[in-house]
């Protein structure tokens, strides 16, 4: 059996910093840097089939927004998300392609999390003129750390 694919990404500054909260979130790039210095938490708000299927930045936290073939809402999510994380972290959210983490980092916001930023372009980003993620926007795009089970 093959092993898991692992992309290690690139080396990253310890410098990173936040920057100042915004509904429009921080780059894939930003994201790294933040995750990797310690200064935020990744959590990964896809279905749990797209984690295994398409991949996951390894050691992210898994708080899915929607679940199933149907993308139900989870009712669930801003509790799990406190169960997990806790509201005293940064909390950066990734999904496909930066929209469902969009609504997410919404309602986290809403209910009373003020460290919570989007992660633009999500892990596949946009689709292109061919209909095909992952050829000009986000997480794997930019050679980011990332493993398929």
């Amino acid at each position: 059996m093959n092993a898991p694919f692992r992309n290690p990404g690139p080396a990253v500054s310890a410098e990173a910093t936040l920057p100042p909260p915004s509904k429009d979130g921080v780059t894939p790039s930003q994201a790294w840097s933040l995750v990797s210095s310690g200064q935020a938490v990744l959590v990964d708000v896809r279905t749990a089939e797209e984690r295994v299927f398409v991949g996951h930045v390894p050691g992210s936290v898994h708080v899915p927004w929607a679940t199933g073939t149907s993308l139900t809402r989870n009712p669930r999510f801003v509790r799990e998300l406190e169960n997990k994380v806790g509201r005293d972290k940064t909390i950066l959210l990734l999904c496909r392609s930066g929209k469902r983490s969009t609504l997410a980092a919404e309602a986290a916001i809403k209910a009373g999390f003020t460290e919570v930023f989007n992660v633009l372009e999500g892990f596949e980003g946009e689709l292109d003129d061919s209909q095909h993620r992952g050829r000009r926007d986000g997480w794997r795009y930019h050679d980011l750390p990332w493993v398929q089970d």
